[in-house]
């Protein structure tokens, strides 16, 4: 069975082609002077100038490489000039192509194959010094590039799962408030229906009709909602905001609870995310008062001024019990109101029943 190898990038070939040519040219050069060793000092040019080749794909081995026929060129043959440059390039190329712990090995490799190199060239002292200097410098600007990308990809992958998180509890809240209304809704008048079923069955019929009326209604608005998650899909008609209150105050109406609305003269137009928040909000209020409350009525106020959207649903239910805690629907509205700045009131109304009270900022 064949095995397919990576391919070497173009610009890698490229580089070990140029690195190649000018080894071989030099060795060329000094040809008379190599004698009999020079075509071990071609296979050793083939070495060093190979290892740039595989740069990206294996940088410790490549690297590794190089630098053990440099110092056996240097050691045995003789030290060739264009070799340093090379090596200096594969030193980079560790730093910033080798995952964390091998890059570590550049700074350690570096100070044999240097003193190779010089042990058979006449220098002072201060040669190889600064030749190792000069490569560490290198080998830590191929390594901060490196780590600093890695950084950035860590934090675009966080963003990615924060996004991602978000996201799906925007959906889940959406679908709590969609589909606990509903089923509360429905709920409720199937009750109805079922203690006037025997003594007033047109009644019942009527309550059922309702039923089905709400039912087709959460079904046309899951659609909507699920249309505007689709990527792509620009026809999918606008989610519900306040010019639905109408709409809701009849459904809760039918189902038994009388909902009266006071709202503001409309101004600009709201952002869709924050219509959508203040509609579910007076949703989520209008279903605790029925479910929990057992309302009979509740009423609805929306006030606007150019900063901030004050929503305030009361009820003439039972009211809280003492000592009682907020469920999901309420800490659902609270992440609705914080996510525009706002806050989130609740308690016993003035006159008895349950008060919400949220405030949204406008951006």
């Amino acid at each position: 069975m064949a095995v397919s190898l990576p391919r070497v990038p173009a610009v890698d070939l490229a580089l070990a082609g140029v690195a190649l040519t000018a080894l071989v040219g030099q060795r060329i050069a000094v040809a008379p002077a190599l004698g009999g060793k020079l075509p071990v000092a071609l296979a050793l040019s083939v070495v060093i100038a190979g290892s740039l080749a595989v740069r990206r794909r294996v940088p410790l081995a490549g690297y590794l490489s190089g630098s053990v026929a440099l110092s056996a060129e240097a050691l045995w043959v003789q030290a060739d000039p264009v070799a340093p440059y090379v090596n200096l390039i594969g030193l980079y190329s560790l730093g910033l192509y080798g995952t964390g712990r091998r890059a570590l090995w550049g700074p350690v490799l570096v100070l044999p194959a240097v003193l190779a190199y010089f042990s058979n060239v006449p220098a002072p002292w201060s040669a190889p010094a600064g030749v190792v200097f000069v490569w560490l410098l290198a080998w830590g600007a191929g390594y901060g590039s490196a780590r600093r990308r890695e950084r950035q990809a860590a934090a675009r992958r966080r963003l990615r799962r924060a996004a991602v998180a978000s996201e799906r509890t925007r959906i889940a809240r959406e679908l709590h408030d969609l589909v606990g209304h509903t089923v509360n809704v429905m709920l409720v008048r199937v009750g109805a229906a079922r203690v006037v079923l025997d003594r007033a069955p047109e009644q019942a019929r009527d309550i059922l009709r309702g039923v089905e009326q709400t039912g087709r209604e959460a079904l046309d608005e899951l659609d909507l909602m699920l249309g505007t998650l689709r990527d792509g899909d620009e026809t999918a008609p606008a989610p519900p905001g306040l010019a639905e209150l109408p709409r809701l105050a009849q459904r809760m109406t039918r189902a038994g609870m009388t909902v009266s609305l006071r709202v503001d003269p409309a101004g600009p137009p709201l952002p869709g995310s924050l219509d959508l928040s203040a509609y579910r909000i007076v949703q989520e209020a209008l279903t605790n008062a029925l479910r929990h409350g057992q309302a009979g009525a509740a009423r609805v106020r929306v006030g606007r001024d150019p900063r901030r959207l004050e929503l305030e649903i009361c009820d003439d239910g039972r009211g809280p019990e003492p000592g009682y805690q907020p469920g999901r629907g309420l800490l659902g509205i609270a992440e609705r109101a914080a996510l525009f700045g706002g806050r989130l009131e609740h308690g016993p109304g003035a006159t008895g029943g349950f008060r919400v009270r949220a405030v949204l900022f406008l951006p």
